[in-house]
């Protein structure tokens, strides 16, 4: 028997937790529920999640906090710091979904939403977010940088760094393609799939924050270079 997969949805209206629980528990998940920032963060440290609906306007604090504790606070990251979050919000403007998606949100939601449309975007990113099978790929090394895609493991001068789940199939994607140009449309549909709803401004945080990562100037790359217009190459020295 297949294991239900997991989601914890959080949000301070109660009608909204009941109506979004219902209609994913009729598609075969199992949720969990919390009111606020901090009753979340209790449930989260004791179990694994598949998946986190993440209300923006929380009291006390905020879903943005939230995201950046699972993402980054040691006592989280290691259980959560991959695990997708949708975020849930009142305000549709690019500046939420950029700071959104500057922590490693994986796609937003609007309200008011249709509960359909939660679940639909639930097993969106749940399919996106599922790790492809490495089969027989090998660990590749460029410079300084090694990356390994059956552990799914980055060093740099041999210490690991720590990248989100998109970060690495980011990476892992330029690097199975050296030296080719890639459009921002092409790196959409590759790595976030052909049911994603976010822009091009997706890729573009991604990028950044990938980057600041591996890069030693991540104003004048090493290894992701921008071709305007057109899109970017993985061209390292």
């Amino acid at each position: 028997m297949v294991k239900s997969k997991t989601i914890v949805v959080i949000d301070d209206e109660a009608t909204i937790r009941d109506v979004v629980h219902r209609y994913l528990e009729v598609d075969g998940f199992r949720v969990v529920e919390a009111e606020d920032g901090h009753q979340a963060l209790d449930v989260l440290r004791d179990q694994r999640v598949d998946l986190i609906l993440l209300d923006v306007m929380l009291p006390g604090m905020d879903g943005f906090s939230v995201a950046r504790l699972l993402r980054n606070a040691p006592e989280f990251r290691n259980l959560h710091g991959e695990v997708p979050i949708i975020m849930l919000t009142a305000r549709g403007n690019e500046r939420d979904r950029l700071d959104g998606f500057d922590l490693g949100i994986d796609d937003y939601i609007v309200k008011p939403f249709s509960p359909r449309e939660v679940v639909a975007r639930v097993k969106a990113v749940l399919r996106r977010s599922a790790p492809e099978d490495a089969g027989s790929e090998q660990p590749r090394t460029y410079g300084d940088l090694h990356i390994d895609p059956r552990r799914r493991v980055v060093l740099l001068h041999d210490e690991p760094i720590t990248l989100t789940a998109k970060e690495f199939d980011l990476l892992w994607l330029f690097a199975r393609h050296p030296q080719q140009v890639l459009t921002r449309d092409q790196l959409l549909d590759q790595v976030w799939g052909h049911d994603f709803y976010g822009d091009e401004s997706t890729v573009t945080v991604h990028i950044r924050r990938l980057r600041e990562k591996i890069e030693p100037d991540p104003a004048n790359p090493t290894y992701i270079h921008t071709l305007r217009g057109v899109g970017y190459k993985f061209e390292p020295a």
